[in-house]
């Protein structure tokens, strides 16, 4: 590695673009989609690069009412598990051709605008910076639906990380999948919230893709339910939307709605195409504002850094840098980031299977 082609540019403006570009990356107001694992994860820093969850069957149990001076029974401790696991390295980088290097050499030549220039050389550091959150979001979209994150790289190896799901947590519907006439989801729904009554948890928030939604907003049951508290009466119920939806989950289990509607860029031994994380048709239920934490690390080069190439940190844990090579000739920008999506107390979170019938 050497320094970049272009040293003074990025000693002046590397610094400030990578801090504009996260800026812009964490607006809400954006049009690209946001990130949910910024909403629904804390981020937490692992000394020793490893990742752990905790596990926990908790449960409430009365105290006992004894007379004055006797001895308190001793009551059983909850189980307590933890899965743990080391954390892995994502990142990309690209790199600008002699072809495209020639080209900023004649825009210099012929004076054009400096920031013209500049968008030229910088192009691909928010490429590098939103390619690991965009894989972020990747492991923790298949991780919160099923349980599972799953990210596959280029050489067909990846990312796999198990959160353990609980087996009697995970329903399916009940004698029809929903996209048939005859579904009940709303019963379906109802035996989810019964099971975390019965374990004790309070469920506040309920998540759907597109395709648990549709079915949603077609089915007879859910229809009659918003029929019935809109004090409606009569045959012809038409299909519901979001916030006809919305109003039904809450008015009849108190539970937020979300929509999950989210693909993620992938590019896999060189094909490019968006890539649907969250499982198809999965619902899934939650107790607490936040599920979980994003857990990183330092990257080596933080503290090796190399000579001549030109470091800066985004979000805390992506180390971005720019450096050229010859033989040929390329002016490299890459994004590192030891990190990975992990939930806790998955003793709070509940699936439905909105497209397989229960066994």
């Amino acid at each position: 590695m050497e320094k970049s082609l272009y040293f003074e540019a990025v000693q002046k403006y590397f610094p400030k673009l990578v801090i504009s570009v996260v800026e812009k990356l964490n607006e809400k107001n954006q049009r690209t989609l946001p990130y949910l694992y910024k909403d629904l994860l804390t981020k937490s820093y692992s000394a020793d690069g490893r990742w752990a969850s905790i596990m926990a069957n908790y449960t409430r149990v009365a105290a006992d009412v004894v007379a004055l001076d006797s001895e308190l029974p001793l009551k059983s401790r909850d189980a307590i598990e933890k899965v743990s696991g080391d954390i892995p390295k994502i990142g990309m980088k690209l790199y600008l051709t002699e072809k495209q290097m020639k080209d900023i050499d004649t825009m210099v030549a012929i004076g054009l605008p400096e920031n013209e220039i500049l968008a030229k050389i910088f192009a691909d550091t928010t490429r590098v910076i939103s390619g690991v959150q965009e894989r972020i979001e990747d492991i923790f979209l298949s991780e919160l639906s099923t349980g599972v994150g799953l990210a596959t790289s280029n050489d067909g190896l990846g990312v796999r990380i198990n959160m353990n799901y609980y087996e009697d947590h995970q329903f399916g519907a009940t004698n029809y999948v929903w996209s048939n006439a005859s579904a009940t989801p709303i019963s379906d729904i109802q035996k989810v919230m019964d099971k975390a009554d019965e374990d004790g948890n309070v469920i506040t928030d309920i998540w759907m893709d597109d395709t648990a939604l549709r079915a949603f907003y077609a089915n007879k049951e859910a229809r009659e339910q918003y029929a019935f508290i809109q004090n409606f009466v009569g045959q012809s119920i038409p299909n519901l939307g979001f916030d006809q939806a919305k109003e039904v989950l809450k008015s009849k289990f108190d539970l937020t709605l979300h929509r999950v509607n989210r693909k993620t860029k992938t590019e896999v031994n060189g094909v490019k195409g968006n890539h649907s994380a969250w499982a198809d048709g999965m619902v899934v239920f939650t107790c607490e504002e936040k599920v979980g934490k994003l857990v990183w690390t330092s990257c080596a080069e933080v503290t090796r850094p190399v000579a001549g190439v030109a470091y800066e940190t985004a979000e805390d844990f992506i180390l971005v840098s720019k450096y050229s090579t010859n033989d040929p000739l390329r002016e490299f920008t890459s994004s590192q980031a030891m990190v990975i999506p992990v939930l806790d107390n998955v003793d709070k979170i509940y699936t439905l299977n909105s497209k397989q019938v229960a066994a």
